[in-house]
């Protein structure tokens, strides 16, 4: 291929500019003409596209949110719009896109390699709920953020004999809670995976403070059992201890990223447009029509120390795997 491009698509997540510096001049190094499509598929239908050249990614390397904007579409749920979308980059003479997302980036980058457009994946999204890799671009920031926050409300809850609920994002999924619980010293931490089991956590409320500790420090998953308000009022009426709670919301999504995740979005973006590069052009196709086949339809991702590509549809369907073994290891060092 010689001309791609790529989109950011869902929730903005801490990384995906130094993903999208790496796609491009790692493209244009390869000799690629690379193209930034704006406000993700809405603007892929809205034919919202533009050359992007070297400059164009200066001093984004350290930056949150992402410079090509983000947008939910709901046409692209629609034959009719996703046509659209594969005519407007088939018009321009595009034949790859990297898109740049979570799970519903990547159903939408499956939608439109079904209509022959190459298309690779790159993980970014906080919750780090795509199973087929070890990390998601932007986890990591989301995590220190957490971390940073449960040592500030550490210290006020110690002051005032509290116990403190603090709810993190991640939707269904528990590794935000799970690795800023484990780093930050909770007392406790509530999952989606693990049930809540209420009597337990009043068990370690009214043991630590019989052991002396000033505060207890809930770490709790969005999607985890007991809506936030309901599950201070339980625990402040079994326990007597007044209990508030903590929602950082959208804080976590952004702020420079950490440089384990400038690192892993800047390995991602050159392994994608290094797939692209080496795929056949539509000229070859038309010369050689078995040469289709080889088409990119994938996803990137880290698996230990090892860049991986996996089909779009795997990495799509990959049940994500909880790491009941830090869970553990929490409680015991708690």
């Amino acid at each position: 291929m010689k001309k791609i491009a790529v989109l950011t698509s869902g929730g903005d997540a801490p990384g995906m500019n130094a993903a999208i510096r790496s796609v491009v001049r790692s493209g244009i190094s390869a000799g690629l003409e690379v193209h930034g499509i704006y406000k993700g598929y809405e603007g892929l239908i809205d034919d919202d596209i533009r050359p992007l050249q070297w400059s164009d990614l200066g001093n984004v390397l350290h930056t949150g949110g992402t410079i090509l904007r983000t947008a939910r579409s709901d046409r692209f749920r629609q034959d009719e719009w996703i046509d659209k979308a594969a005519q407007n980059l088939r018009y321009r003479g595009i034949e790859g896109v990297v898109v740049i997302g979570g799970d519903g980036t990547f159903n939408g980058g499956l939608r439109l390699s079904e209509r022959g457009i190459g298309v690779v994946g790159v993980p970014a999204t906080i919750d780090n709920d795509l199973g087929y890799t070890d990390y998601t671009i932007g986890f990591d920031t989301a995590v220190n953020t957490a971390l940073d926050l449960i040592s500030k409300i550490r210290d006020t809850s110690s002051s005032h004999f509290r116990t403190t609920i603090i709810e993190v994002m991640g939707r269904n999924c528990g590794d935000i809670a799970l690795y800023a619980g484990l780093g930050g010293g909770a007392d406790v931490i509530l999952v989606p995976e693990v049930p809540v089991d209420i009597q337990d956590v009043v068990d370690r409320a009214r043991s630590g403070k019989a052991a002396g500790k000033l505060h207890n420090i809930i770490v709790k998953a969005e999607g985890s059992d007991y809506p936030l308000d309901e599950l201070a009022e339980l625990i402040e009426g079994m326990t007597g201890q007044e209990t508030r709670s903590v929602v950082p919301g959208y804080i976590q999504r952004g702020g420079s990223p950490s440089g384990q995740d400038r690192i892993l979005a800047s390995t991602l973006g050159a392994k994608a447009v290094e797939i692209l590069a080496a795929a056949p052009t539509t000229k070859d196709i038309k010369s050689d029509p078995s040469l289709a086949t080889e088409i990119p339809s994938v996803a990137v991702g880290v698996s230990g120390i090892d860049v991986i590509a996996v089909p779009l549809y795997d990495a799509i369907h990959t049940e994500s795997k909880f790491r009941k073994d830090l869970y553990e290891l929490a409680i015991t060092l708690s």
